[in-house]
């Protein structure tokens, strides 16, 4: 899957880029405690990364592999806390 960011009430929280939608779910699933840290009944919904969140995420990559991790173990990043 491409990058993917996921929104608390419609507010960009983190993105990430999931191997599937079963794994996106997942994460979603058992990251919901951090996902709604300060807004426990906000609403989660996802959405493909725009430029600037791409951008991010790919910066977030290049860190990754600078000090010798794969590609396929970075997961993403949080945008906001």
């Amino acid at each position: 899957m491409l990058p993917t960011t996921i929104l608390i009430d419609d507010a960009p929280r983190c993105v990430v880029r999931p191997t599937d939608t079963k794994d996106l779910n997942r994460f979603i699933r058992n990251g919901k405690s951090f996902l709604l840290t300060g807004k426990p009944d906000g609403t989660i919904t996802h959405r493909p990364a725009n430029e600037s969140e791409l951008g991010r995420w790919q910066t977030g990559l290049a860190l990754h592999t600078a000090w010798g991790g794969a590609d396929e173990d970075f997961f993403g990043l949080p945008l906001s806390e």
